[in-house]
């Protein structure tokens, strides 16, 4: 049987008491997928995207990635299945260089043991692997560098690029431009275009130039539920998602 969808979500429901943060969600990514989530403050965004990489256990629904039910699996073991994402807030190794950040997530991939083998030639295979990937983050003069000397900016692009050394099938972004000064979003901007064309992805933004820029089809979000979705045009003219955004014009 041939697999269609990347990332398959049915029915996903959950709730904390009486607060219901997800309801009968229904979300199909195909192969090399370009998808936009927005909605407001509290809409249940970054609640989505913790269901789907296993830090939040649903109520119920199917969580299926590339025809597999991974709804039952570890954090861990969706990654190794294929399901990568950054963070709202980075999580980034800061005392470590930019270089073996991205080393270590690959030596993780490998499953080697990469705190043993600082002078073997694995590493030296990650590393090497490790400084093509922060040249496609137009980052490889920062390699050798501690994080927390970088420019947030340059942080940003460093988690996509450990995202990437992970070889996702399908790679959720947290608001990746978040934080990041408008003299340097342009590099992040820059850096979503080239992202691999078969890997699936969905991006949560509040900046609506990025998602419009990016996303070829939008999911809205309210209270934990799909309000609307469609082409980026009809989510631009949509008078619910306006009235969603206080009125605001979404563009």
């Amino acid at each position: 049987m041939t697999v269609t969808s990347a990332l398959s979500v049915r029915g996903l429901n959950k709730s904390f008491g009486a607060l219901v943060v997800a309801q009968a969600i229904d979300v199909e990514l195909a192969p090399g997928a370009r998808v936009g989530l927005i909605g407001p403050n509290g809409a249940g965004k970054t609640t989505f995207v913790n269901l789907l990489t296993g830090f939040l256990k649903p109520d119920s629904g199917t969580i299926a990635l590339e025809g597999t039910p991974i709804e039952a699996m570890s954090p861990e073991m969706r990654v190794q299945r294929g399901l990568a994402r950054t963070h709202q807030i980075n999580t980034l190794l800061r005392e470590d260089t930019a270089r073996d950040n991205v080393a270590i997530a690959i030596a993780e991939r490998k499953k080697y043991a990469w705190r043993m083998m600082r002078y073997t030639p694995q590493w030296k295979h990650c590393t090497e692997q490790a400084d093509a990937l922060l040249r496609d983050m137009g980052i490889a003069d920062v390699g050798s560098r501690q994080v927390r000397e970088l420019p947030y900016g340059q942080q940003r692009l460093l988690e996509i690029a450990i995202a990437l050394a992970l070889k996702p099938r399908v790679l959720l972004l947290d608001e990746p431009a978040a934080g990041v000064p408008s003299e340097e979003a342009h590099r992040i901007h820059d850096v979503l275009a080239k992202l691999p064309s078969d890997i699936a992805i969905l991006i949560i933004e509040h900046d609506m130039e990025v998602i419009f820029r990016f996303a070829r089809e939008i999911i809205v979000l309210l209270q934990g539920r799909v309000l609307t979705r469609g082409a980026p045009a009809q989510i631009k003219d949509d008078p619910e998602v306006r009235a969603v955004y206080l009125g605001r014009t979404v563009v």
